[in-house]
């Protein structure tokens, strides 16, 4: 029997869930990057402070996703407003992440987050919906260019530890 996928706005009660599907993200940005990201862990708990940034803030949104009872995926997207003088003004919704269990990838899920997240945004009157991808996570960049993302610009990085100073 094929069950349906029901999506929710996430709440407190849901911190817990999203850091235990939060450890495919740790997963995947570990082992292209270990010099950055932490490893995966069992402890779920250890996460609780970044995802709790997200959920029942004002301007802050976290979709859920569930098929049947088995939690399948979610999306944390927040609010904010351009303030510089040498922007246009405009509200702009960025989203931070975007998980979707493994043995639901190719299902769509991801999909329908981002639409959410998309959707929260118009309602917000935003005028930008944005997002940042490492250039390793091609599965992830290939859907936000089907979905209608651009590439904008290229963020770069330089690595220092080891390195002295020049006197």
């Amino acid at each position: 029997m094929d069950e349906t996928t029901q999506y929710r706005i996430a709440t407190l009660e849901d911190a817990l869930t999203i850091c235990e599907l939060g450890q495919v993200l740790n997963a995947v940005h570990h082992a292209a990057r270990p010099d950055i990201y932490t490893a995966s862990t069992e402890d779920f708990a250890r996460d609780l402070p970044h995802w709790m940034n997200y959920l029942d803030q004002p301007g802050q949104v976290v979709f859920i996703a569930h098929v049947g009872q088995q939690a399948a995926g979610f999306i944390a997207a927040s609010l904010s407003a351009s303030s510089s003088p040498l922007m246009q003004p405009m509200n702009i919704v960025r989203i931070g992440s975007v998980c979707v269990a493994e043995s639901f990838w190719g299902e769509g899920i991801g999909r329908q987050l981002m639409q959410l997240a998309k959707d929260w945004a118009v309602e917000h009157d935003a005028q930008e919906l944005r997002l940042s991808v490492w250039s390793f996570n091609e599965r992830a960049a290939r859907m936000y260019v089907e979905f209608g993302f651009e590439s904008r610009t290229i963020d770069m990085g330089m690595r220092l530890l080891g390195m002295t100073a020049k006197p």
